[in-house]
């Protein structure tokens, strides 16, 4: 990301913005995309239609104070999310906030979702559900930010997911990757208590991911 150009960068939030609709990871123009160019933050308007959507449209936040830069459209409300996920790790370079059905149900019912697969390792461990509060709110980006900690991924209590990577394409691989697990634990849930795996489990999956070159 940082050797990427910031036209570049906003192709590549256009084309995750897309990405995330045609794999139903969101609907409509629901679900939001940011990305982080030094000290500030490239994030998709409000309410455009993810398919007529253009790079110069994106809007640019100060990262620090959450000041409006430049802003052709309205940014999208859930700004003070993406804020806080960068200011919470410096680890995060780009951040996708879905409405995927399957990991919006499970936050519906469950205040964790657990390792039931050595996939989650990518996302930290377990998954916390952050409480719920009010869209684009301050409480919101405070409820996931702490859901996040040392963590790559949470669930929003009666609203959707976030994940962040150190660039686009790792954050919209742990958004798949968030909504693939929940839809594993809903499915095996319906047969009966899903088996889930220790964290000593999930740290020999590490070691021996590291040692064989596997990429979880």
């Amino acid at each position: 990301m940082h050797a990427t150009s910031e036209h570049e960068v906003r192709r590549q939030v256009v084309d995750v913005s897309r990405r995330m609709l045609r794999s139903g990871l969101v609907t409509g123009t629901s679900g939001n995309v940011s990305a982080r160019v030094d000290d500030r933050v490239l994030i998709t308007p409000s309410g455009v239609d993810y398919e007529q959507m253009l790079p110069d449209q994106l809007a640019t936040l100060d990262l620090h104070d959450g000041a409006v830069l430049d802003a052709p459209l309205p940014p999208s409300s859930e700004a003070p999310l993406h804020l806080a996920v960068y200011r919470g790790s410096e680890d995060a370079r780009a951040v996708v906030h879905t409405h995927a059905p399957w990991a919006t149900a499970l936050g519906l019912v469950r205040d964790t979702l657990p390792s039931v697969h050595y996939a989650i390792r990518a996302l930290g461990g377990p998954v916390r559900v952050a409480p719920y509060a009010t869209f684009g709110s301050p409480e919101l980006a405070a409820h996931v930010s702490e859901a996040l900690r040392e963590r790559r991924g949470a669930l929003m209590r009666n609203h959707g997911a976030v994940a962040y990577g150190g660039d686009l394409e790792e954050a919209t691989q742990n958004a798949e990757k968030l909504e693939w697990l929940c839809q594993l634990y809903c499915r095996a849930a319906a047969l009966g208590e899903p088996a889930e795996l220790t964290m000593a489990e999930l740290e020999d999956v590490a070691r021996s991911a590291q040692q064989t070159g596997y990429r979880l």
